[in-house]
């Protein structure tokens, strides 16, 4: 009586023969945001193998917060890549912010969402890439709200087999119970520099765990 839950593990493990390294959850990889309050809020950064969701309107920190991310992602070495439903991604602000592009495969789908779902199917099945993107930013919510679960749950299992970090940038939430994490972004003042409007002021909320937890954070123009 009054065994602790180790304790009880470690008989269990022992009285069935389990294997030394399934006795322990090891830790999940993450991919740093490289905004210490933001990867503070997500417990270490973006998990690789699992699907997040990063959404806001615009000029809410979104495509600032992916941007660094990969910034550290190719900087770590890793093969990114970035499908691009709408057709804005900036490979020379990119750059400016740090992103190493040789290690980017930028896919340009011109404002159709049905393509960019199967050109992302495509590399995750391919393998080989440390973090994807999948730009719907400027997709219309109509729009994004029509892709069924079954494909935001296909994605997830070939991203956790992957070991890649899947990350959606959305206006609203769309893959709800298939993303393991979900950081919504807003615009909370302006950022000035004398007269100049030097950045923004945002707030973060963070649903990965069971009560919302919210930062706020700095983006520099």
């Amino acid at each position: 009586m009054g065994a602790s839950v180790l304790q009880l593990r470690e008989v269990l493990a022992a009285r069935f023969d389990v294997p030394a390294g399934l006795r322990q959850k090891p830790e999940q990889d993450v991919l740093r945001t490289g905004i210490a309050p933001v990867d503070k809020l997500l417990g270490g950064g973006v998990p690789k193998g699992s699907l997040t969701e990063i959404c806001g309107a615009a000029s809410s920190g979104r495509t600032s917060v992916a941007i660094s991310l990969l910034a550290n992602a190719t900087q770590q070495g890793e093969c990114c890549g970035w499908v691009d439903a709408g057709g804005v991604f900036d490979p020379a602000s990119a750059a400016e912010a740090g992103v190493e592009l040789g290690r980017v495969l930028w896919v340009n789908c011109q404002g159709n969402a049905e393509h960019a779902l199967q050109s992302l199917d495509l590399l995750i099945q391919a393998g080989g890439f440390g973090l994807l993107v999948l730009d719907l930013g400027d997709t219309p919510v109509r729009e994004a709200r029509r892709i069924p679960l079954a494909s935001w749950f296909r994605l997830r299992h070939a991203a956790e087999r992957a070991g890649t970090a899947l990350v959606a940038l959305e206006r609203e939430i769309c893959a709800r119970s298939c993303s393991a994490v979900q950081l919504e972004l807003s615009r909370k003042a302006p950022l000035w520099t004398g007269k100049r409007l030097s950045g923004l002021v945002c707030q973060g909320e963070s649903r990965k765990h069971f009560r919302a937890q919210v930062t706020d954070f700095e983006v520099v123009r």
